[in-house]
């Protein structure tokens, strides 16, 4: 090769380093088999990794049937104090257990511990069938569930993760979707996969004696500059090593979701490479309704009230992985000087857009916050009549 090719070789080498890797192709050097990170307020994803393979979940299934009971608490089918009775064929669950007898009562609030903390599987289908009945039901309710948050590499055949088939599979993104549901909508939840160690009582026919919880997600106690919040781990034979891991940042919420990773170690030291890379990566703007000015309301036109209240439709979240300064940013509020008559609570009748110089990063509804009916003949009839009564 002569000189100049050799000089030419060299400049493009130095161009090509130079240029900017996309957060889903940067490379990590992760050897498991499937990864994923998802920034948890957007659902934006920052990287991944053959991340569509179904693949055995293990006990990050579990993921799925704390969801299940968080629903059934927030539609107030039950609560955290409710007792929930063991059965035999719950007391018969192996792997992950915390040893409950066939006939022992645990609250509800226990059981969701011994689910997160020790990944109990007599635990979960114990509770499986006290919200469903059986868990065969319960699984059918799984998959329902899966179905209408769009997983579409999800197949569950148990609420634990201990079916060890081909068929009771899961990946890497759908992982990263049914976490996210459970910690923004159930942010509680946090609440116990914090927890590093503490014990329940049981109470059976054998007497009262003391257990002790261990959270199996070690990134709990490992040295990290991001604070861990959870979520799940979960490891069988054919499975190898999973979890979802979840963690918070200068305002910043991530996922990260490893799947077969070839050992104990690896699992944990992947999930942490992932979340540095992501919390180095990316940044958020936030708008909630605590950082906005309140809506005055609308004049209403030809109405039977004068003014329309307002609201906003939802929060404004943005994330940005090319470092953009957010400080910056304008908020721009549109709205009509009146509304006409009717309006119907929920239309939306102006907007809110954020502007950072040029770039528009989003925009969020104005809606009404009631309704405001249209007057008739007898309305004004009234008002007329009302205008010349005396005093």
């Amino acid at each position: 090769m002569n000189i100049k090719k050799r000089i030419l070789i060299f400049f493009l080498c130095l161009f090509a380093a130079a240029l900017p890797v996309s957060a889903g192709e940067a490379d990590l050097g992760l050897t498991c088999r499937s990864a994923l990170l998802m920034e948890a307020s957007t659902g934006t994803v920052i990287y991944e990794s053959n991340a569509d393979e179904a693949l055995r979940p293990a006990s990050i299934t579990k993921i799925m049937t704390l969801i299940l009971i968080f629903d059934a608490i927030a539609d107030g089918r039950i609560a955290l104090e409710d007792p929930v009775t063991t059965s035999a064929y719950a007391k018969s669950m192996g792997g992950s257990q915390v040893f409950l007898e066939e006939g022992e009562v645990q609250s509800v609030e226990t059981m969701i511990k011994c689910i997160v903390i020790a990944s109990g599987n007599d635990a979960a289908v114990a509770m499986a069938e006290h919200l469903a009945g059986s868990e065969s039901e319960f699984v059918r309710q799984m998959n329902e569930r899966a179905e209408g948050l769009g997983m579409k590499n999800t197949r569950f055949e148990d609420c634990c993760g201990l079916t060890d088939s081909e068929t009771h599979v899961t990946s890497a993104r759908d992982v990263a979707v049914m976490s996210r549901e459970l910690i923004t909508k159930y942010p509680q939840v946090k609440e116990y996969s914090t927890i590093w160690m503490e014990n329940i009582t049981h109470e059976t026919a054998r007497g009262v004696s003391e257990f002790s919880l261990a959270n199996t997600n070690k990134l709990l106690k490992m040295n990290q500059p991001f604070t861990v919040t959870g979520l799940k781990t979960g490891s069988t034979s054919l499975a190898k090593y999973c979890v979802s891991a979840t963690a918070e940042k200068d305002g910043v919420e991530l996922i990260a979701v490893v799947m077969a990773a070839p050992d104990y170690k690896t699992r944990f030291n992947e999930a942490a490479s992932l979340l540095n890379y992501g919390f180095a990566s990316c940044r958020l703007y936030k708008d909630t309704d605590a950082d906005r000015e309140p809506l005055s309301p609308l004049p209403v036109e030809a109405g039977t009230v004068t003014e329309l209240p307002l609201r906003y439709k939802e929060e404004f979240s943005c994330l940005s992985l090319e470092g953009e300064d957010f400080s910056s940013v304008e908020r721009i509020l549109t709205l009509p000087e009146s509304v006409r008559a009717p309006v119907k609570e929920g239309d939306v009748v102006g907007s809110l857009a954020y502007m950072l110089g040029d770039k528009t990063l989003g925009t969020v509804d104005i809606l009404a916050a009631a309704d405001a009916p249209e007057a008739g003949y007898r309305d004004y009839l009234k008002w007329t009549w009302e205008a010349f009564l005396p005093g």
